[in-house]
């Protein structure tokens, strides 16, 4: 049984990693201080695709594999948890 990430999960990670370090990180720690929900980060994450994981593109979601599914919900929650 092969575990790798597949070329599309590895480029999932990637963008979702560089977004999580430039969009989330710099004001994540100052949200949290203020107890106030980033609704441009989530817009932002709206238009490349991150919400809707699994669900199909025909019903408004991503069509994403439960893995890059996955893969965006941990990266999200890792960079964000860091001052």
């Amino acid at each position: 049984m092969n575990f790798d990430l597949t070329e599309e999960q590895r480029l999932v990670r990637e963008t979702v990693r560089r977004f999580a370090e430039e969009e989330i990180m710099p004001v994540a720690a100052e949200h949290d201080r203020a107890e106030r929900f980033p609704r441009d980060v989530l817009d932002k994450m709206a238009s490349l695709g991150f919400l809707g994981g699994p669900v199909p593109k025909a019903y408004g979601g991503a069509g994403l594999d439960y893995i890059s599914h996955a893969i965006v919900t941990e990266e999200v929650r890792f960079e964000s948890n860091f001052e």
